[in-house]
């Protein structure tokens, strides 16, 4: 008997051990402060990023610069973002995402308050480089914790961290409206900056007082070797799907509203609301992402996004009416909201800090090409015709994601 009461202590002792080191990691409230942190530096990067956009116009006109010198210039935000992309994989791995991405929100938000200072297209050029740098090392860094948090939460979350992204972009946006008549850019943007300033302090504080989370494996099992031996590869790939809705939404964000006035006789109230709800019905799916993995899968999820957004985007070129254009539009932002941070994520799973900043860069990539390409494309044949360009890559990321769905894993919870 004593040595019967001692096997079941000891059996006793070992699933209290058991239970105790591997908790239900959702629930984990370190994880979930963790969670909370990274959102807000999502939306505050959308936030930031807008308040810019929206300042555009006032400082051309501060500059003096022409069309094509202004283009010039904001070739700086692209140049800097695709420059510092690859250096902030460096830099995670040797200090580590939580440190890298609160010195690059700060320097983000510190940067937002140059451009007013500028006076001419070359001044304004070198300011926006800073500014580029900042927000592609921001978007790496973040992106690399993530990653670390959805493999400790085992969950995939990071759709509703690029959903809190798109819903910054549409505050940002929106309050930059509302008060660009009555601020000047130079205070617009300051109040901008120590906004940033506010949220990249507070969060930061829970960023670094927890390390990332540990996680046991950057691939799962079902990859198998051939994906174990090669991450490079498999980073390359989900770059390319990256790039390939990357490519939609820079030609939806430049070339959506021109073809609703100049093709269908849109007026400008309906012409902005195109654009309106493809970013609306972005951020919807981006809300719904996260369940929307779990259920089907990031192969199936990836699948179905691609084929809604190439039908979308058929229908916004094609549609004979501007309303149909828009339900269109709507359709196809439905298809793209998941895409990329699935792409981002499986990358990164892939090839940690380093696969995020290789996948990021390419996919930046089709966000850079997209507006130039419809634009020769529709100087060459029309603008309906170069817009079926979005819905022909949205298709490529579709038969690319079909022949890599064996390197996916459920995603389900």
């Amino acid at each position: 008997m004593p040595t019967l009461n001692k096997i079941r202590i000891t059996l006793s002792g070992i699933v209290t051990r058991k239970t105790r080191s591997t908790p239900h990691q959702s629930t984990d409230p370190r994880l979930t402060r963790l969670r909370l942190a990274l959102t807000a530096f999502f939306a505050i990067d959308g936030f930031l990023f807008a308040g810019w956009v929206v300042r555009i116009p006032a400082i051309k006109a501060q500059t003096g610069a022409g069309a094509g010198a202004l283009g010039l210039a904001l070739l700086g935000v692209s140049a800097g973002a695709v420059a510092f992309m690859m250096i902030t994989g460096r830099l995670c791995r040797r200090f580590g995402s939580h440190a890298v991405t609160v010195a690059s929100g700060i320097a983000m938000a510190l940067s937002i308050a140059l451009p007013p200072l500028t006076h001419s297209a070359a001044a304004l050029g070198l300011v926006l480089l800073v500014f580029g740098a900042a927000y592609g090392s921001l978007n790496v860094a973040m992106n690399s914790a993530a990653v670390d948090l959805i493999g400790a939460l085992r969950r995939p979350v990071m759709p509703a961290f690029h959903a809190a992204f798109s819903l910054g972009g549409m505050l940002g946006a929106g309050l930059g409206g509302l008060i660009a008549g009555g601020l000047s850019p130079t205070v617009h943007l300051l109040l901008l900056a120590l906004i940033g300033l506010l949220v990249a302090a507070g969060a930061g504080r829970a960023l670094l007082a927890h390390p990332a989370p540990a996680v046991p494996e950057r691939l799962p099992a079902a990859e198998g070797r051939t994906a174990r031996r090669r991450p490079g590869r498999l980073v390359c790939v989900f770059g390319l799907i990256a790039l390939c809705t990357a490519y939609g939404e820079g030609a939806m964000a430049d070339w959506g509203a021109l073809h609703l006035s100049q093709d269908l006789g849109a007026g400008p109230g309906l012409a902005a609301a195109g654009y309106a709800l493809f970013a609306l019905a972005m951020t919807a799916g981006r809300l719904s992402g996260t369940a929307v993995v779990q259920r089907f899968g990031p192969a199936r999820a990836l699948i179905a996004g691609g084929t809604t957004a190439s039908a979308g985007m058929l229908l916004g070129a094609l549609a004979p009416s501007p309303w149909a254009a828009c339900l269109g539009f709507a359709v196809a932002g439905l298809g793209l909201a998941n895409i990329f941070p699935i792409a981002i994520a499986r990358a990164g799973e892939a090839g940690g800090a380093g696969g995020v900043a290789a996948a990021s860069t390419i996919g930046y990539g089709g966000m850079l090409l997209g507006p130039p390409a419809i634009g020769f494309l529709a100087e060459a044949f029309t603008l309906p015709l170069a817009l079926t360009t979005v819905a022909l890559l949205s298709a490529a990321a579709v038969l690319i994601a079909y022949g890599t769905r064996g390197a996916h894993h459920t995603g389900r919870a």
